[in-house]
């Protein structure tokens, strides 16, 4: 047999001067580096002893900070194994396999029931999904698999065995595809308490480098899991993470591998738990041959996650991994010993069964703590479930749960049915804050959860893009395009002169927006033209986190409400009565809506008056709620269209750069699942208005590349109705409350994005509209001579600018908007949703 071999380059030891200092830091509760972390690596005999007291008195802490002192947990599951194949060749592996070894390709759903039902009957709760990464990308016989029981992809088949195990055995499911989009976590969010993904390591080396763990397994890639904690941290999953330890990574690797989950913990507060598992080399694998991490190295690891990681996330470590050494692992501050099953292997370690649930409690007892089962999701997510756990799931999770959020050994294990509740929606909550908002106000000027909600504002301050220098040349190249060729401002060999008057001041700014009027006048004549409306914004209920949103409320505080489908239809009347085409309707991302609700209120709207416009529903609400119902955007909007939709708003977009959006928001749909759905609602003949919210985080150059997508989408698809600007309103915005944002845009970046947008923008978008609501009168009249034609709407009542502190009202009437035409010096006239003539008198 050959000498084990380390992979793992040479790292030479810290001083024992070095080692003194970063202990007596970690013992004094002082924040960690990387280089400190890495230098606690290497403690080994007292230096270890008193590395895992540090560690002990910091999992004692965060027991504490939980609730459950003296306490640690584990979960009784099943290991369901859905498929053994995968599109990646991580080189220690053993479950995964080729087509040519299995029987059968996947477990068939009856399979997946039966161990399930098992499972059940021995009293577990919780039912683990493991699985390779989508085989069908590498194995065509997966892919024939799945079209001949008629699934589109492996999370797919995943999302409909979750629902089957929920509805027919009552498990939780926790799910652990591998690498899933943002929009794929949105999916299956619906059908799974928690999901997990093992970051593993930090180390591209080991994935980029032949004769590394993970060469040639693209969804080892480094920067690709990352993503995934932030995608799962954005889309609000309780999720398990965790590393490696002993693949070949360097200490130092494997600190910043263990920093990089911290800042997301910290930043998301979705992590439940990490994972710190030991290597143990296994036969018929590549790296068959390297040694087994050590213990002693392993309690090390352990004992600086705990120090890192922040209250509410247990350090977990496999029992069936770690030898005799249960009492080692607990000293070094583990808090969890993962799920165990006793009626199913460890199909990943087979070669390791699980103990008896008997000898994990005998092993904690003598630890001094107390064995609980919990469920697959922790008891703090377990409390707050209204934010972390999809409604559907809350009968299912309850059922299992103590009232402290711990698994209840004395529950019935039972099939539940995975639907929403019967019957519609009742109003509930502040219903009146449209007419409020003006006479009393917002009851606070933040929402309850202020403080965690939007996740951690000291990593989010680091996040914040640098602003360009201004430019003070090619503003002669600039201006002569403008008054040419304004289109090809945006083209990327123009870039300079486009810049040049995005950041144009005096005279330059001047000549800006007078060419901007000028071709105004050529494409849209003289006339300012508004639509006669009615927002309804029929919850303000969210969990989203959009750090820039006043609006949005929990379901506790005071300013909370939702409305149901009658009092939407019936507002719908008031608003014809009042001489309105067109209906305005956005909402928070409310867990109680039903999935039917958006089609309902629709539906309802066309019932009571046929002839109203339906203006509704924004991206992040079209593909949540495609996301919570398992289907398409495509088929969301399809059946939103057939119901009565006439066309969307194209709000959510903020600026349309990830880099800028995940400040502003912490759950927000990514730029291009913004692009995916406007796009798609566009072939299917509803059209959209484009937006862009500015002067917070962002910077010009950051609004011309958000022009340029604009652009493209309407090369490709013509469906843009207008460009709306939106300057951002600061004062109750959670992200300037918190130092982060700057307080909106100055007059001159008003000027000059409406200017540019008119230019820019020239032959793919005839209408620039600016907002009365957020310019004013006179910020508003400014606009109007710079190039925008078009003064949005009557409104009626207007809540989101309104709660985050605009003080320019919710209402206007039609004479009001006849006279910010005559402030303007410009006629005016009444317009349909889609800028044709209306036929109703001014």
């Amino acid at each position: 047999m050959p000498e084990p071999v380390s992979i793992a380059p040479p790292e030479p030891s810290p001083s024992s001067s070095a080692l003194r200092r970063a202990l007596k830091r970690a013992t004094d509760g002082v924040a960690l580096d990387v280089t400190e972390s890495a230098v606690l690596l290497h403690a080994r005999g007292e230096d270890l002893e008193s590395l895992l007291t540090a560690a002990s008195r910091v999992r004692d802490a965060h027991l504490a900070d939980q609730g459950r002192s003296g306490i640690v947990t584990y979960s009784r599951k099943v290991f369901i194994p859905l498929t053994r194949l995968c599109r990646d060749r991580c080189h220690y592996c053993t479950f995964v396999t080729v087509p040519g070894k299995l029987h059968s390709l996947y477990l068939e759903r009856d399979e997946v029931l039966e161990i399930a039902r098992a499972g059940a009957a021995a009293g577990c709760k919780e039912a683990l999904f493991t699985l390779g990464d989508r085989p069908e990308d590498r194995w065509p016989e997966a892919r024939r698999w799945l079209d001949e029981r008629g699934y589109d992809s492996t999370v797919d088949y995943v999302r409909a065995c979750a629902i089957a195990v929920l509805e027919e055995t009552g498990l939780l499911p926790h799910l652990n595809p591998g690498v899933l989009s943002w929009e794929e976590l949105q999916r299956l969010k619906p059908v799974a308490p928690s999901m997990g993904m093992m970051l593993e390591t930090t180390a591209e080396r080991l994935w980029s480098e032949k004769g590394m763990p993970h060469y040639g397994s693209p969804d080892k890639e480094p920067a690709v899991r990352l993503r995934v904690l932030d995608d799962a941290g954005r889309v609000g999953v309780p999720f398990t993470t965790g590393i490696l330890v002993g693949i070949g990574e360097t200490l130092t690797e494997r600190a910043e591998s263990l920093h990089a989950i911290r800042q997301r913990a910290r930043q998301y507060r979705n992590i439940q738990e990490i994972i710190v598992q030991n290597f143990r080399a296994k036969p018929d694998t590549a790296m068959r041959a390297a040694p087994d991490a050590d213990l002693q190295e392993l309690a090390a690891t352990i004992a600086v996650a705990r120090l890192l990681m922040p209250p509410g996330v247990s350090v977990q470590a496999p029992p069936n991994l770690v030898g005799d050494e249960h009492a080692l692992v607990l000293r070094a501050g583990i808090d969890d010993w993962g799920g165990v099953s006793p009626v199913t292997p460890d199909h990943v370690n087979p070669e390791r069964p699980w103990p008896q649930i008997d000898e994990l409690a005998g092993w904690t007892r003598q630890a001094g703590f107390t064995l609980r089962e919990r469920l697959t999701v922790y008891p703090k997510y377990v409390r707050s479930a209204e934010k972390w756990i999809d409604v559907r799931l809350h009968p299912h999770v309850t059922a299992l749960a103590t009232d402290d959020g711990l698994g209840d050994p004395g529950a019935v294990v039972e099939g539940r049915g995975w639907q929403e509740p019967d019957g519609g929606l009742d109003t509930v909550g502040r219903a009146d804050l449209h007419t409020a908002i003006d006479t009393e106000g917002r009851t606070a000027d933040r929402r309850g959860d202020f403080d965690s909600v939007y996740g951690d504002w000291d990593i989010l301050r680091e996040q914040v893009p640098t602003s360009p220098r201004r430019l003070d040349t090619d503003v002669r190249e600039g201006l002569r395009l403008a008054a040419d060729y304004p289109g090809a401002l945006l083209e990327q060999a123009h870039t300079a002169a486009a810049m040049a008057l995005l950041t144009a001041e005096g005279a330059a700014l001047e000549t800006l927006t007078r060419l901007a009027d000028e071709l105004r006048a050529d494409v849209v004549g003289d006339d300012i033209t508004y639509v006669v409306n009615r927002n309804i914004n029929f919850s303000n209920v969210c969990y989203v986190g959009c750090r820039f949103c006043a609006f949005a409320q929990r379901e506790r505080d005071a300013d909370a409400y939702r409305l149901s489908t009658a009092e939407v239809a019936t507002r719908a009347v008031e608003a014809a009565q009042a001489g309105a085409t067109e209906v305005c309707m956005q909402g928070g991302i409310d867990p109680k809506l039903p999935i039917s609700y958006y089609a309902d209120i629709v539906r309802a709207i066309k019932a009571a008056v046929p002839d109203m416009h339906v203006h509704a529903f924004s991206p992040m609400e079209i593909v949540s709620a495609a996301s919570k119902a398992g289907v398409s955007v495509h088929e969301w909007l399809t059946e939103l269209r057939d119901a009565g939709l006439g066309s969307i708003p194209g709000t959510a977009a903020e600026i349309l750069d990830d880099d800028v959006r995940w400040v502003l928001t912490k759950g927000k749909l990514p730029a291009q699942t913004w692009i995916d759905v406007v796009t798609t609602a566009h072939r299917l003949g509803i059209q959209s208005s484009s937006t862009m919210m500015y002067g917070h985080v962002d910077h010009p150059g950051h609004w011309l590349g958000h022009l340029r997508v604009l652009a493209r989408i309407a090369d490709d698809t013509g469906g843009f109705t207008e460009f709306v600007g939106l300057p951002f309103v600061h004062t109750n915005a959670p992200i300037y409350l918190a130092g982060v944002a700057r307080p909106g845009p100055t007059v001159r970046d008003n000027r000059a994005v409406h200017a540019f947008a008119r230019l820019a923008l020239h032959g793919r978008i005839d209408n620039v509209q600016c907002s009365w609501v957020k310019l004013g009168d006179e910020g508003t009249a400014q606009i109007l001579r710079g190039g925008a034609n078009d003064i949005g709407g009557t409104l009626m009542e207007e809540t989101i600018s309104r709660m985050a502190g605009s003080e320019h009202g919710s209402s206007r009437t039609v004479a009001e908007l006849d006279h910010l035409a005559v402030l303007a010096g410009r006629p005016s006239r009444q317009r349909t949703t889609t800028y044709g003539r209306s036929l109703l008198p001014s």
